[in-house]
């Protein structure tokens, strides 16, 4: 009797769970209402299967319970009742499978006046391409990615020179208008999936997959990426804004094209050369740094790296942070760049300058240091900390020791990392978790300073 007793009220509660829960599907916001309709289809055949089944079970456990004057009877077959357990079988079967086949049918077949975009994913970010003036988007290939190509855009295909570039977590969708989303993976296997949307897909390496939808509700909805892509797969995330048209538009405006974005990477070293005289009061001619003016180091650093943080400390995301003690002498030095291209320039110019390893000044257990980089730093910044541009992993080694201490120092309490516009910096903030205190820190840097 408790046997039964257990099952009947495993029954009950479950029922109790699914329909009082106060987690049910966010509001939908495109037109794909057809699928929770398949999905909702499928709850109700498997719970009633789910029911029927365990109350069943707990009938025959009491039917049939021991009974020294009973006898069981060997009965190998029934054919009546296999052939209603098979028809009631196919029949739930075929009532879960079919409307999804129909919904299938639909999702595979984009309407003719359905606009494109593309979406790119790569560890751990995610970007984003809309067709220029032309309407059409240009060909691109993994092979072609360079750090002043990001895209791997083929320079040589006219289609693609007007293509419209977003190198950032956020992409724009107009409402009420059908799209239809190209999906391109940079690395390994991802998958664009929006909640609200109620579409998901897998990016394949090699492949350009595809979703369609039709955004239905304005506002700003999180793009998730549903395949295990890595160590920071739980960071990869990104925002999706619908909105008016006109608003769609005036956004699409601000973009760069590929070829000034690509103008914008590059950078002259020569042209940057001069400006970088305000930078060497501090840094260092060399860019050596100093540390009694608190200045790093910042030869060995790769251009697209110094130029976003130059841009960043001009923008106010970095320096402006209540805490960053020395972040705000930075902010009006960015400023005297006043055009992106005297920032590129800037950047090119330090690339470019020959890199010593800065002094060593933090000690620590390097064999402890060693395995907690290897476990979580390593991913990103290389084993041997010389960087990965494809991930945006600056360099570590060789760069000014008690520099890399505060600012994971910073991320680690908010400092850095908090702001919405730095969209890689959250990542670093999820990371330095796995660093318990200040002495965990200084092992990690100490190994990173064994790096050359």
């Amino acid at each position: 009797m408790p046997f039964i007793v257990v099952i009947v009220l495993l029954v009950i509660l479950t029922l109790a769970f699914h329909f009082l829960s106060p987690w049910w599907f966010t509001p939908i916001a495109s037109n794909w209402g057809a699928i929770d309709t398949t999905i909702d289809i499928t709850f109700w055949v498997t719970g009633f299967v789910f029911v029927a089944v365990n109350l069943f079970m707990a009938y025959a456990v009491y039917r049939f319970r021991y009974n020294k004057n009973r006898k069981a009877k060997y009965e190998p077959e029934n054919k009546k009742l296999e052939m209603w357990l098979t028809g009631l079988t196919a029949l739930g079967v075929a009532s879960m499978l079919a409307p999804g086949l129909f919904v299938w049918a639909d999702f595979v077949n984009v309407p003719e006046d359905a606009h494109e975009v593309e979406v790119i994913g790569q560890q751990w970010q995610w970007s984003y391409r809309y067709p220029g003036p032309d309407g059409i988007l240009g060909a691109a290939d993994s092979d072609k990615i360079t750090p002043t190509n990001p895209f791997g855009m083929d320079i040589d295909d006219p289609a693609g020179r007007d293509d419209l570039l977003v190198n950032s977590q956020t992409m724009h969708l107009p409402l009420d208008r059908p799209v239809k989303i190209l999906l391109r993976s940079k690395d390994v296997l991802h998958d664009y999936a929006v909640a609200q949307f109620r579409v998901k897909m897998d990016l394949v390496p090699g492949e350009v997959s595809y979703l369609w939808l039709t955004p239905t509700v304005a506002g700003t909805y999180d793009i998730l990426c549903e395949e295990h892509c890595g160590v920071g797969h739980f960071i990869m995330r990104g925002k999706v804004v619908v909105e008016e048209e006109s608003a769609y538009n005036n956004w699409l405006a601000t973009l760069p094209n590929t070829a000034q974005l690509t103008a914008q990477l590059q950078g002259d070293a020569a042209q940057g050369q001069a400006f970088y005289a305000v930078c060497a009061a501090c840094h260092g001619a060399n860019g050596e740094g100093n540390i009694a003016l608190n200045a790093p180091k910042l030869a060995g650093q790769e251009a697209w790296y110094t130029k976003r943080h130059i841009q960043y400390f001009k923008s106010g995301v970095r320096g402006a942070t209540p805490g960053d003690t020395y972040g705000p002498q930075m902010a009006p030095m960015a400023a005297t760049l006043a055009t992106d291209a005297m920032v590129a320039n800037v950047a090119a110019y330090i690339e470019s300058m020959p890199s010593t390893p800065a002094e060593q000044t933090v000690t620590g257990d390097v064999a402890n240091g060693g395995r907690l980089y290897q476990a979580t730093c390593g991913y990103c910044h290389g084993a041997d900390g010389s960087g990965v541009w494809a991930v945006n992993a600056p360099a570590l080694s060789g760069m000014s020791d008690w520099y890399l201490v505060r600012q994971l120092q910073y991320f680690k309490s908010g400092v850095r990392g908090k702001n919405e516009g730095d969209e890689y910096g959250h990542q670093m903030t999820a990371m330095v978790t796995g660093l318990a205190d200040d002495e965990v820190i200084n092992d990690v840097v100490a190994y990173i300073n064994t790096l050359r």
